[in-house]
Formats: C-alpha cells, structure tokens, sequence
C-alpha cells in the first residue's frame, strides 16, 4: 500500500494531541490531515505557493471522511501520505494513510478521503483550479486517470 502514495509528511506525536485514554485525539487527526495537504502543494508549487497563488488557489474542504484502524501515542513518529485521486474542474478528492514512520510494512493508523474546492473568498463560491495548479499535480502524481 506504501506505493500509492508519492508524498509523505512526518510529524511527531506530541502531549497536548492525546487524550484521557493516552491516544491521540480523534480530532487532531483532521489537523494532521490539514498540514499534509498543505505540505503537499508546498512540494508541488513551491515554499511561497499561498502567497504567489492567493487571488487564484484558495483550497477548502467540504468533505472528509476518516476511518480509525488503531491509535497513535504520545511520541509516535507518523509518516502521512497524501496524494490527489480525482482531479475536478473547481475540486479535487485526496486520500491519506497514516502509520508510523518507519514500519517495513504499513499498518495504517487512519485512512482518509477528503473533498477540496477552489474557493474565492470575495464571491464565496467554488472557482476553477489554475492550469498551473493542474499541470503540476498532473505531472506530479502521474496518473492518466486521474
């Protein structure tokens, strides 16, 4: 499953992320989520890509869906990887593994899938992704499908 994926992002645990029950928090998975997928356009559009691309790529999400297939503790190094399935007109759809770091072989922590619009904040409406935004997630992920 490890191959799917052509980004990770790593972060460690930290104490503030778990709960009563020594787990990370069921919400802070959508954190984690949230900075894969920005980590992600920062390896695709560059280190200064929210600046260059602000009055014309401007991502929400209206979407997620999380599913837990075991907890992640206090310290656990966690490789989240990310990568872009559908490629829409003014929307994308990512999906996400989290396991640690360096298993041999991935057991995932979380699976996810979310929906992303392109947002223009002045209409309030979706607005198409860029071409330039486009190209390079097609040239990135490499996938006819997509």
């Amino acid at each position: 499953m490890k191959n799917e994926f052509r980004f990770y992002h790593h972060l460690r645990v930290r104490y503030a992320e778990i709960d009563g029950q020594k787990i990370v928090f069921n919400a802070h998975y959508l954190t984690y989520l949230d900075i894969a997928i920005t980590e992600y356009f920062r390896e695709l559009l560059g280190d200064t890509w929210m600046k260059e691309f602000e009055d014309s790529f401007d991502i929400a999400l209206v979407k997620s869906t999380l599913e837990f297939k075991r907890p992640a503790r206090l310290d656990d190094w966690l490789s989240i990887g990310c990568r872009i399935k559908k490629l829409g007109n003014s929307s994308f759809t990512a999906t996400f593994q989290i396991s640690q770091k360096d298993e041999a072989e991935p057991n995932p922590i979380l699976l996810a899938e979310q929906i992303h619009v392109n947002f223009d904040p002045v209409t309030g409406r979706s607005r198409p992704i860029p071409e330039t935004v486009r190209e390079r997630i097609l040239r990135f992920e490499d996938d006819p499908g997509l």
